[in-house]
This record gives structure tokens, sequence and C-alpha cells, in this order.
């Protein structure tokens, strides 16, 4: 883990940082949540890592800095990176077709809507940079929004969980109808799956290989991985629901952000004894298919703070991460122009798109109090990341909760950890 120092040398006052710690037990008390973390880095140290609750209910686990969670597409940061290491070894450019290494996307078609044969021609061939911005016209199976996320079900298109190897599932996504023509909308969807395929073409080893080879092991992530090994398994924590509204067909619906908070109670989605993670995968999903601490998950992003680098290991350039920081959107727009207004692991308004998460291009407009340049993405299980360059600052939340759009967790938790600045 980072060195943790008096949050008063980074400029944090350690009064206001109690609101941190108290907001994070009263999600516990409120049976919000059964366990979380946070983790607060600023300047290259911790100001703040605290943990409350229970990992596992049923095991009376504590949640602790040792508690390995699902973080679903928080893996998509990771896969990202993955890719443009590639690309600053010459393996592609950003704008390069897709077919050009997947060449089953040449015949895939768009989708023009009504019936799921009602299609045409890409107009503008899918690229990279497409993949990398959800700008593709690929979409989830679990939207539920049109036929094409129906096909997709029908299709069993699942990532991760499927038992189809990632080839196989690529192909599949190839034979089905893009929802819309490449780079005229933002839509989350499976394009970090395909982009972790790619990571497998151009690097000659499996996504696996490849993360373990060339981020996981050089970051010093050593409790992360694609599943959950033996001797790690008691550290493994359990997926959670909320009583109502908690399975994942409601994630392809409008946000329950701003939903009334209280909902109340807890109930198992998935027991760490008997969760699919503790076995090696039939595919690694680029989009969601790791576990990690928050230790480890730290340790990634003090890397991207630092500009590609941390203790003398450089996985990219310091201008490749300060490209990918910028909104890739067409016209500097944000994602309430270009999105539908369905879930993500975002709000819209004010909200741009990267490589690889989310960048904020105007805090008024997206309503949160944070800089603009900062940018974010968490995964279906409620977890969450932010950086932002400006203050120097990074944040990890973990938790087991799904969905993510139960409660307002992230916005709450941003305006707790901004006020306690104060340098």
């Amino acid at each position: 883990m980072l060195e943790q120092v008096d949050p008063q040398t980074l400029g944090f006052s350690p009064q206001r940082l109690k609101r941190v710690s108290s907001w994070l037990q009263d999600q516990i008390d409120d049976d919000r949540l059964a366990g979380a973390s946070v983790m607060i880095g600023r300047r290259g140290k911790i100001a703040l890592f605290d943990a409350v609750g229970e990992a596992d209910k049923d095991a009376a686990l504590a949640f602790s800095a040792d508690t390995i969670v699902r973080i679903y597409s928080m893996t998509k940061a990771v896969t990202t990176v993955a890719a443009m290491m590639l690309y600053e070894r010459g393996a592609f450019q950003l704008d390069d077709r897709v077919a050009q290494y997947l060449p089953e996307f040449a015949r895939t078609l768009v989708w023009t809507g009504g019936a799921i044969d009602s299609v045409e021609p890409q107009q503008t061939q899918m690229s990279i940079r497409h993949l990398m911005t959800h700008t593709s016209g690929l979409t989830y199976g679990f939207m539920h929004t049109n036929v094409v996320d129906e096909a997709y079900r029908e299709a069993n298109i699942e990532l991760p969980g499927s038992s189809s190897t990632l080839e196989e599932l690529v192909n599949k996504v190839a034979k089905m109808p893009l929802i819309c023509q490449p780079g005229s909308q933002w839509n989350y969807s499976v394009s970090t799956d395909v982009l972790g395929r790619l990571v497998e073409v151009w690097s000659g080893q499996t996504l696996e290989e490849f993360f373990q080879s060339e981020i996981i092991q050089p970051l010093g992530m050593h409790n992360t991985g694609f599943y959950v090994g033996a001797d790690k398994q008691q550290y493994f924590a359990s997926l959670y629901a909320p009583l109502s509204g908690g399975d994942m067909s409601s994630m392809g619906k409008a946000s329950l952000t701003d939903a009334p908070a209280l909902r109340g109670g807890l109930k198992l989605e998935e027991a760490a004894k008997g969760s699919r993670f503790l076995k090696p995968p039939g595919h690694c999903s680029g989009g969601g298919g790791l576990t990690s601490t928050i230790g480890d998950y730290a340790r990634f992003c003090q890397m991207l703070l630092n500009k590609g680098e941390l203790e003398g290991v450089r996985l990219l350039g310091r201008k490749t991460v300060e490209y990918m920081g910028k909104n890739h959107l067409p016209g500097n727009r944000d994602m309430a122009v270009m999105g539908q207004p369905v879930w993500s692991e975002t709000s819209y308004d004010g909200i741009g798109f990267g490589l690889g998460f989310a960048v904020v291009i105007d805090p008024v407009k997206a309503h949160i109090v944070t800089s603009v340049g900062e940018y974010h993405w968490g995964g279906a299980a409620s977890t969450f990341f932010w950086i932002d360059p400006e203050e120097a600052l990074f944040v990890v939340f973990l938790t087991q909760l799904i969905p993510s759009s139960t409660y307002p967790i992230r916005r709450e938790l941003r305006a707790r950890v901004y006020q306690a600045l104060v340098d």
C-alpha cells in the first residue's frame, strides 16, 4: 500500500476528513451497504484510508484493506491502458478500422429502427477510437432498451460470465447489428471487451498474460486478477443488492441516482463461496472481469496521476496519459448531447469521454464539486474511482452493492472529500 501520512501535510483538514469516515459508517448503519472502504491519495501519499462493515455478513468477515471485490467496469481503464501501451509500441493507430485487425467487423451492419432485420451498411467504419470512447455503436444485452439488446441476450453475449472464449464472443458481437452509425452516439457497451480481444491480437498474448506481465506485476498489484486464487479466497467479498429495485434488469433503464435514498435492507446476490470468480473464466473480460483490492487499484490510480509512472516503473509516456484524459467526443460535446438517457457509470451533463474513462468538462453543468479535467469511472457493484490532476488527488471507493445506480453514493462522497481540502 502507498504510504499513509498526516493529512495536514497533504492539505486536508483532519477534522473535516472525519466527515468522510462518518459518512462511510452511515452507509452501514442505514443498511445501504454491507461493507465499504475508501482511500484518498494526494501528492503521492495517502491522506485517509477507512474500512467499515462486513465483506460477508453470514461469515461476519470484516471489510478491510485485504478485501478482494469484483471491480467490474473499473477493468475498462486497465484494458485501455494496456491498449495504449501497445499504441506506443506502434501496434496500431487510433483511427485504424477495427476490421483491419478483426475482419469480421467489416460485415457488421447498422440497425435503423424497428425490426432487428432493418439494417444498413456502416457509413463510417468502426475505429479503435470508437471502441475506446464507447461511440462504436455496440451495446450491452442488459440494457433492455431495443431489439438489438434483446438479440445480445438471445445470443448469450454475456461479458463476463459466459463459458465461451473471448474470440468466440467477439465473433458473435460482430454478427449483431450496431445500434447506431459509428461515431454518431455515445452508448455504454461491450466496446472494451472488443478492445481486450484486440490487445490479444496485437500482443500475441492472452489478455490475462498481458495484464500480468505488463501491468499487474510491474505495478505490484499482487491481489488483482481475473479470478481469486485458492490462497486468497478467504478475503473475497460477497455481493449484495437492495431488497427492492436491485436486479440487473434495472441497469438499462433511466438512472436511479436521484431516486429516494432510503430503500432499506440488503439481500444476498452472490455468495463469495459460490462465485464464478473463484475459478479461471472461460474468457477474460476487458470490460468487467477483474477482481482487486483498494490498495492495488490505488497504485493503478497513482500511476495515472504520475502521468504513467510509479516507483520507477513507467507504463505510459506523460503525453499519452494527458491525451487519454482529454474529451474525445466530437466538438468537445458532452455525453448528454451524444448519449441516450439510460444507465451508465457516470452522469451525462457536463461530462465528456476520454480514452477509457469519463472526463469532467463542466462541473457546474454536471452538478458536482470537482475540477475541470477530472476523470473517473466505476463498476456495477458500486465501486468507483476518480483522478483529479489539478489537485494531484485520487479517490478509490470499494463496496459490493449491485446495481451502482441504487444510491447517489458517488456524488455524496465527492462532496465530503472536496470539503476537506483546505490548502
